[in-house]
């Protein structure tokens, strides 16, 4: 991936990366198919692996029974000001779901390369002429590859996270019907940046 043109606006530090994600509640997921570019937006679980912020959420210790209660731990907010140490970058993985019909599940299920973005909004950044005016933010922008989740024990772990995300702490049971009946999506991102312009 390119050098961001304002590298000051990068954020690199992993627990600041984390937090961001967990702050939005929206990914966009942009791809291409045979009707050519299309983005949709939707809500999304995640989980990180090989996370050096200290987190302590490696992939192999969500089990289906404990995902609300792993998932339940990362919601620790940042400050705008946050700085610590820079840390290697996680591992991200983001699960959405979807009914199994339509344009995107058709794209989805044959597995293609897609692009995401998720951002959360900071407000008007007001200036002293019209140009001036600008815009804070926290965003994280990739690329990945998306595939269908097939595995049911992998389908209720994903629902979890994507329902802990959603509602943290809400009652969370999914029936054998729902889980069969549901298209889970697992995408794989290969490599992300995080960005952010500070409010005034």
């Amino acid at each position: 991936m390119r050098q961001m043109r304002l590298a000051k606006r990068e954020v690199k530090d992993a627990a600041a990366l984390r937090a961001i994600v967990e702050a939005c509640q929206v990914v966009r997921i942009g791809a291409v198919d045979s009707e050519g570019m299309f983005i949709v937006p939707v809500n999304f679980g995640y989980e990180w692996q090989d996370c050096s912020c200290g987190c302590d959420m490696g992939a192999d210790e969500l089990e289906p029974s404990g995902a609300l209660e792993a998932a339940g731990e990362r919601g620790a907010s940042v400050d705008w000001g946050h700085e610590t140490g820079k840390a290697a970058r996680p591992k991200l993985t983001l699960y959405v779901h979807s009914a199994a019909e339509g344009r995107k599940a058709e794209a989805f299920l044959r597995g293609c390369d897609v692009a995401i973005e998720m951002d959360c909004d900071g407000g008007s950044i007001k200036g002293d002429y019209s140009c001036a005016y600008s815009r804070a933010y926290r965003s994280v922008m990739g690329t990945g590859r998306i595939s269908p989740v097939e595995n049911t024990e992998e389908k209720v772990r994903a629902l979890a996270l994507i329902m802990e995300h959603a509602a943290p702490g809400a009652p969370c049971k999914f029936a054998k019907e729902a889980v069969n009946r549901v298209a889970i999506f697992r995408i794989d991102v290969d490599d992300f940046t995080g960005k952010e312009r500070r409010p005034r």
